[in-house]
């Protein structure tokens, strides 16, 4: 039996390419929904490109991996966009959704919906 660590979740899911493209699948996903989509509504391209990018190093970073996030926390982010628990549900769904057409295995599945999880009580305002 090794005693050897496991790898980070960042590269049991393939780094930061793995990461991107992730990301790149579920923006347009959340952008095109028709009840998440007025949460992007009225941002320039780059807006949405540097939030992209905010997005990809918070989630490279908080998977163990070597990129820096720069943004603030969650809750801070988020605070003010009333982000509703039916919201939070569909985000969750797309986030499914992502996972299984990039055929993200099922033991690293549980561990990004554990995380998402776990930033709830920060972004769904009550």
């Amino acid at each position: 039996m090794s005693n050897a660590p496991e790898n980070s979740l960042y590269q049991r899911l393939g780094g930061y390419d793995a990461i991107c493209a992730a990301v790149d699948d579920l923006l347009p996903r959340l952008h095109s929904d028709p009840q998440l989509g007025s949460y992007w509504k009225g941002q320039s391209q780059e807006t949405k490109r540097k939030g992209r990018q905010l997005i990809v190093d918070y989630l490279s970073e908080a998977a163990g991996g070597p990129a820096f996030y720069t943004g603030g926390d969650m809750k801070t982010m988020h605070r003010g966009l009333h982000i509703s628990e039916s919201d939070w549900q569909v985000f969750m769904s797309h986030s499914a959704a992502m996972m299984g057409h990039l055929g993200v295995p099922e033991k690293e599945k549980e561990e990004v919906r554990s995380f998402l999880e776990s930033l709830k009580g920060d972004i769904v305002e009550k």
